[in-house]
């Protein structure tokens, strides 16, 4: 099972956001999908409950709880997990890392959201788990986010090629639970959110393929 953790101290980066629509482009690749759900204010619980469909399946817990609920989705065949953690919660984003394969930080182009990525990287380095940050709410025009890249160049983190933009389908489909790919399936935040979801996916390969640089047998 593949488990990514999405994680960041700045509050509106769009962790929850990113983790839905992740999931859903997981569920549609015909991957059995779920989101663990460690934010107090279980936006994204309250997205499944306003959602028909299925898959994904969203579960709220306690960060203590988090092994245990990892381990119940993977006894029961799961194949995609996603962790969903809270701002301002070093401990259970702590506890997230450690329990992924790889962690996912949500970063806007604004100074507040780059000064953030200087924290959560500090701890996050502790856990050993790969990060990537994933530039989100990009502008359609400027140079916000090639000067975000270079902001975040200084950090020695790697930054997601794809870049997710300012759409308004993003926050319109949670609001009848579903993702912009089911909301406007033709849309520019569908085909971002699926490029997205493609290079996380070649990524975690990367990662299971090679330890240490020598690949596994």
């Amino acid at each position: 099972m593949n488990t990514i953790a999405i994680v960041s101290q700045k509050g509106g980066s769009g962790k929850t956001t990113l983790a839905l629509h992740l999931a859903v482009a997981s569920a549609a690749a015909e991957r059995r999908t779920a989101v663990i759900d460690l934010d107090p204010q279980a936006s994204a619980a309250n997205w499944s409950d306003r959602r028909e469909a299925e898959l994904p399946v969203v579960l709220s817990a306690h960060a203590s709880r988090l092994p245990r609920e990892i381990a119940r989705v993977r006894e029961t065949g799961g194949e995609m997990l996603y962790v969903d953690t809270a701002p301002h919660s070093d401990s259970a984003a702590l506890e997230a890392a450690r329990s992924s394969d790889l962690v996912l930080i949500p970063c806007r182009p604004a100074i507040l959201d780059l000064e953030a990525i200087t924290n959560t990287l500090a701890f996050l380095r502790t856990t050993g788990t790969p990060v990537l940050v994933v530039l989100n709410a990009i502008a359609a025009t400027g140079q916000d986010a090639r000067l975000a890249e270079q902001a975040l160049s200084s950090h020695q983190v790697e930054t997601c090629p794809v870049r997710i933009g300012r759409r308004i389908a993003l926050a319109r489909a949670l609001v009848i639970g579903q993702a912009a790919q089911e909301f406007e399936p033709g849309g520019k935040a569908a085909r971002e959110v699926r490029m997205l979801h493609d290079f996380v996916l070649r990524r975690l390969q990367d990662l299971k393929t090679s330890v240490n640089g020598n690949p596994l047998s």
